[in-house]
């Protein structure tokens, strides 16, 4: 048994003791689901009145009152009808519910000792006395079964571990990134926000500070791809609803997408760039000496996520795609998936991200394709993995409904894992699109199609960068790079002089000439994260320097702007990290 089975369990039977503890204290509240989740456990109730922390703290209590008892926890089955009997006894709607989706006719249930009984596949540790350190942390609301069509109920959120040590340690990672939270940091630095009632839930309105970053980003990636053989596109946000039936989007994925009348046809807003570009390479004939042939956008995609599911720039319904689509033989196919991962580390290192777990997502329960293809797109997927001597982990059933993929999951500064980079091998589309080049025998076969996107989506990767750096983006990176700070109005002239000096040659800098006292200035040019403050007064005018002050590092003394300038420029070059 390895540690996340172990712990998986331990923290299944925590949430077991945590609606326990509840039913105990508030007999009229109704239990619906309690699983075990990657940073702890939670479970849903229905109660009127909301919990409060007080509430948390009482909860606790009760769950080590149980705990004492040193009750076991063992499996029982009860025939179909006798399990809808009981609950129906109990009033346990959400279990009658779920009964309902159970196929089998032997319903498992798990006790603790005679005193409390769930629905549940388990897997559970054998006794309560071996959960021994645990926290309840939170209570958010929570959509029946995710659906915002459903009530609303109280979800309750906990830890549960082996031992005090990582508790603590856990503790103060979610301190510390309660700090780096992207939301909060986002309205402090003036990046963006989103709207709701105006203007609609997971839609993002970026500030000038914030698009500053966007293009930032989006200039470093279309010179990148277009140094390595990467062709740019542009495809139309809207497409006739018909195409997305011929790509199986209809079919697999229409829940999630817009669709509106247009002269009495229906169109769709795009969830994905892909059928766009399998146009435009169908558009012209196509010989072996040209492929592959690598074609990239940024384009804006529309999916109609939950609103239960909707977090700051992490899950949108709006947003950008860093999309590529590689066409290439049989032949090419490894070599172009290899090409593609040391874009990836490559850029994840320029953007100063270190380390990352990698996995390969293998075919879903609905999917489109035959079966030989899908083996042969995840072999292939594995060998350019095991050619490069990259470990990863399977990650059975979890590939796009056209293809696997290699799902690469970025740790940030604290070791949080953050979904971001995808690349994607499709057999499936190219028969669809009846996409076809003309091979050495002059003969039309089909290309295969890698999907491959570094980014994800900008929208998510800005909201990771935000929070891996906590707001202080290295210098390349940073909105502004630079504030100017004339003590008084006599060092204004100067200032401008610099200002402009700084700016002519490609630094962002802005000049924070209000009516406040330096001390308060320099203070909110720390709080904005702001990488150098050059503070002039009287002595720089007269010495034609600047005095500098780095964002962490405080006082760095005079320089002239020549040498400061340089000093940036060399920074910037190397893209040096905080």
């Amino acid at each position: 048994m390895d540690y996340k089975t172990d712990i998986d369990k331990l923290r299944h039977s925590c949430s077991h003791v945590m609606a326990q503890a509840v039913k105990k204290l508030w007999p009229e509240a109704k239990a619906a689901i309690g699983p075990a989740i990657e940073t702890g456990f939670y479970y849903d109730f229905e109660k009127e009145e909301p919990f409060t922390n007080k509430d948390l703290k009482a909860i606790e209590k009760e769950m080590r009152k149980i705990i004492s008892k040193g009750h076991s926890i063992t499996q029982v089955f009860m025939p179909r009808q006798e399990a809808i009997n009981f609950f129906k006894k109990t009033e346990d709607d959400y279990k009658l519910e779920l009964i309902e989706g159970i196929l089998d006719e032997q319903i498992s249930i798990y006790k603790t000792g005679e005193e409390f009984f769930d629905l549940c596949k388990g897997p559970h540790v054998e006794s309560v006395s071996e959960i021994k350190v645990f926290k309840l942390l939170s209570v958010a609301g929570a959509y029946w079964r995710g659906d915002e069509k459903n009530k609303m109920l109280q979800r309750i959120y906990g830890t549960c571990f082996a031992s005090d040590e990582e508790l603590k340690a856990d503790l103060k990672m979610r301190e510390e990134a309660e700090k780096r939270d992207h939301r909060k940091l986002g309205t402090q630095l003036d990046l963006f926000h989103i709207y709701h009632e105006d203007a609609g839930a997971g839609l993002v309105f970026y500030h000038p500070s914030g698009a500053l970053l966007r293009k930032i980003i989006e200039d470093y990636t279309k010179e990148k791809h277009l140094n390595s053989g990467y062709e740019m596109v542009m495809t139309p946000n809207i497409l006739k609803g018909k195409l997305w039936d011929k790509s199986g989007h209809s079919d697999f994925y229409r829940e999630n997408m817009y669709y509106f009348d247009v002269d009495q046809e229906e169109y769709a807003v795009k969830p994905m760039n892909c059928p766009g570009h399998m146009l435009i390479y169908k558009a012209h004939l196509h010989s072996y000496r040209e492929l592959p042939i690598r074609f990239f956008e940024l384009g804006t995609v529309y999916r109609q996520e939950k609103a239960g599911v909707l977090h700051g720039l992490l899950r949108v319904r709006g947003f950008t795609q860093d999309d590529a689509h590689i066409f290439c033989t049989p032949e090419q196919l490894k070599d172009e998936i290899k090409s593609g991962l040391d874009f990836v580390f490559s850029t994840m290192e320029d953007f100063g991200f270190e380390s990352w777990d990698i996995e390969v997502s293998t075919k879903p329960e609905k999917h489109i394709g035959a079966d030989e293809n899908w083996q042969n797109a995840t072999d292939t997927l594995e060998g350019a993995l095991k050619e490069k001597d990259i470990d990863y982990q399977i990650n059975e059933g979890d590939g796009a409904f056209y293809g696997p993929k290699i799902d690469i999951k970025l740790k940030d500064a604290i070791g949080r894992s953050w979904q971001c980079a995808t690349i994607q091998c499709d057999f499936s589309l190219p028969e669809r699109f009846d996409l076809t080049y003309v091979n050495e025998e002059g003969q039309a076969v089909r290309p295969i199609m890698i999907h491959r996107a570094v980014f994800g989506s900008v929208e998510r990767f800005i909201g990771t960068l935000i929070e891996h750096y906590a707001g202080a983006f290295p210098l390349w990176l940073a909105p502004v790079q630079v504030a100017v700070i004339p003590i008084k109005d006599e060092n204004q002239e100067f200032a401008n002089q610099v200002k402009d000096n700084l700016q002519k040659n490609g630094i962002r800098v802005i000049i924070d000439a209000r009516n406040e006292s330096l001390g308060k200035r320099i203070r909110e040019g720390a709080v904005k994260k702001i990488p150098y403050l050059l503070v002039i007064g009287d002595k720089e005018v007269e010495t034609q320097q600047v005095a500098v002050r780095k964002r962490i590092v405080g006082d760095q003394g005079g320089l002239t702007v020549e040498a400061f300038l340089k000093q940036l420029q060399q920074e910037i070059e190397t893209k040096t990290l905080n």
